[in-house]
């Protein structure tokens, strides 16, 4: 296998993208859109902003880039929880992962998803309205996950799969929240499992047809 040679700085290909994308992950998760200036940016990712402009456009773009890394690493367990058998089990491991993703040692605590563009100025808007959808299809999977486990019996079937897809998600937006206040994991497991305490009964299996 060809090894490829490290160029100059200033060339857009002369660097490892994708780890110059985790640096820019990590500098927009632990500072927030508007807080992360492009100096912060191109210092954390080691190339120029010519460089950065010709690998992944501008800052809002950057953005969304690394919003996507952060939804395919740090935040692939909400993913991974939509597939649990049960949606009692979805929920716990939907808000265990939120717990070690917020508190994970070595990362910026607290969720970028949820923090990333709380309160921001004209400046910030793409990034707020990003993060608005970004949030919103999160819930609208969780919706449609507790959908199907109230037409498979899993959950009773008065269950409103929207309302109970928000408060989980609001649960988990607000263990991140509280992550970057400075609460342990262990604290924040406990609130983690208090929501859980209040989960629905599971339901009855649907009559045969």
């Amino acid at each position: 296998m060809e090894t490829r040679q490290k160029a100059p700085i200033g060339r857009p290909r002369g660097f490892d993208a994708d780890e110059a994308l985790d640096h820019a992950m990590r500098v927009f998760w632990g500072q927030g859109y508007e807080g992360a200036s492009l100096t912060d940016l191109t210092n954390a990712m080691g190339i120029t902003r010519t460089s950065m402009y010709a690998a992944f456009g501008n800052k809002e773009d950057l953005f969304r880039k690394a919003l996507e890394r952060y939804t395919e690493g740090p935040a692939s367990y909400g993913a991974r929880a939509l597939r649990e058998p049960t949606a009692r089990q979805v929920a716990t491991a939907f808000l265990d992962g939120s717990v070690r993703a917020t508190t994970r040692p070595g990362c910026p605590t607290g969720c970028l998803g949820v923090q990333g563009s709380l309160a921001a100025g004209d400046s910030g808007s793409s990034a707020r309205d990003a993060l608005i959808a970004w949030r919103r299809e999160h819930t609208s999977h969780l919706r449609d996950r507790f959908r199907q486990a109230v037409d498979e019996g899993d959950l009773p079937s008065d269950t409103d799969p929207d309302l109970l897809a928000r408060y989980l998600m609001t649960v988990a937006n607000g263990i991140a929240v509280q992550a970057v206040g400075g609460a342990t994991p262990d604290d924040l497991q406990q609130v983690a499992d208090m929501a859980l305490r209040s989960w629905p009964p599971a339901g009855s299996e649907p009559a045969p047809e």
